[in-house]
């Protein structure tokens, strides 16, 4: 049996509220448990942090005994060098998730420091996103 984690960074906790014209009204805990009852066969787990520090350990706790991560940093997408590091140092393969297209959003947006690193990258298909990636574990 697969065993698969959703790491979500800053800001995700306020889905179903934050933007709802970019990431939607439905919180990710609601996400979350539709995606388990679709994917009974696979062992799936979630964790979401604000702190940089928290994601980078949660990747190296999970970097050697999970057969995939699917990681939207937020924001640290493009600001965190470390994450980028921690994907480079771990074994399971990340993909690199985002709700919206960055490329169709600020200029900032446009750089990953994650994306080099990660087996691949799933962007621009709402929460979506997370369950494309999910089938690359497939």
């Amino acid at each position: 049996m697969k065993k698969l984690i959703i790491i979500n960074g800053p800001n995700l906790n306020l889905l179903g509220r934050r933007e709802p014209s970019i990431y939607g009204s439905l919180t990710f805990t609601e996400y979350f448990e539709s995606v388990k009852a679709k994917y009974p066969g696979i062992v799936l787990e979630y964790f979401q942090s604000n702190i940089e520090g928290e994601l980078i350990d949660k990747l190296h706790e999970v970097g050697f005994s999970f057969d995939g991560v699917i990681l939207n940093a937020g924001a640290y997408t493009h600001t965190s060098i470390g994450i980028g590091d921690a994907i480079k140092g771990i074994e399971t393969p990340v993909v690199e998730v985002h709700i919206s297209n960055t490329f169709g959003r600020e200029e900032f947006r446009h750089q990953s420091y994650l994306s080099a690193h990660a087996k691949g990258v799933i962007l621009g298909f709402g929460m979506q996103s997370y369950e494309l990636a999910i089938q690359s574990f497939l």
